[in-house]
């Protein structure tokens, strides 16, 4: 199955608003802002499908006016069923002028058998500011289904100003590599990744303070390296989805919030 999903946000005032929807099944969008006068856009991409299954391919595209601000979430994890073939997913993101995206989805879980491939792309022009976040685990783990998937293959590229400043190249075949290894996951099973990308954020200071969060957590290791702009790539190991999923949440947070304040420092 083809599905498609076409997002366009424009600004009404101080606020963002959803301007065009376009959707085609087992994908639905819905509006989930709770203060429609904080000026955030907050949209889920819904599904009736179970997961995605052999032979699917989402198409996801989403265009951000200038000083937008969108935060998409997702309904639940991303389960990939077990594939004769394959399926796969792109998503194209364009950020306009001094406008803002984070997205940060559930965990995909690849069952056994399954074959997945996608590719990212998110386009920023000037000013802008991004989260984007992607958990992948071992599988269905009480399954006793620990890396007994085909192939999970993800691609993120970020361009600033058309210029590819990170790419990102995730490939997991468990039947050909082992992922137990020194360098590989060794004795981890999921994996976690988050960018974030802001032109005048203090870095040190924010890496700083991911640093010591991430450090109270159990059971995982993580690792905080500078973009090459001015931003920040986070790489987190560990044994849990729903633990990976809430350091992603609460990194974006303490993120976020910073900025938030050194903007009301700078408005006193």
């Amino acid at each position: 199955m083809i599905a498609k999903l076409h997002i366009i946000a424009a600004m009404r005032g101080s606020n963002t608003f959803l301007q065009e929807a376009y959707f085609t099944p087992p994908l639905k969008v819905a509006d989930i802002t709770e203060d429609k006068n904080m000026g955030r856009l907050h949209l889920m991409i819904m599904s009736s499908s179970p997961g995605i299954l052999d032979g699917d391919q989402y198409e996801l595209n989403i265009a951000l006016g200038k000083g937008c601000a969108l935060h998409l979430h997702t309904q639940s994890y991303q389960r990939l069923f077990n594939m004769k073939g394959a399926a796969s997913q792109s998503l194209t993101v364009h950020l306009s002028a001094a406008s803002s995206f984070c997205f940060l989805p559930h965990p995909s879980v690849p069952h056994a058998g399954s074959v997945f491939e996608s590719v990212n792309k998110i386009y920023l022009e000037q000013n802008c500011s991004l989260v984007f976040g992607e958990i992948v685990t071992c599988g269905r783990k009480l399954n006793g289904e620990i890396f007994l998937f085909s192939k999970y293959h993800s691609i993120t590229e970020i361009f600033l100003e058309d210029r590819l400043v990170i790419k990102e190249n995730l490939l997991l075949e468990p039947r050909k590599m082992n992922l137990g290894a020194i360098g590989q996951l060794e004795k981890f099973t999921h994996q976690a990744s988050l960018i974030y990308l802001h032109p005048t954020a203090e870095i040190t200071t924010l890496s700083k303070l991911v640093n010591e969060f991430l450090l109270q957590q159990q059971g995982i290791i993580f690792g905080i390296s500078s973009a090459p702009v001015n931003g920040l790539v986070i790489r987190i190991l560990g044994h849990k989805a729903e633990q990976l999923h809430h350091c992603l949440e609460q990194t974006a947070e303490i993120l976020t919030q910073q900025i938030a304040l050194k903007t009301i420092e700078h408005a006193i």
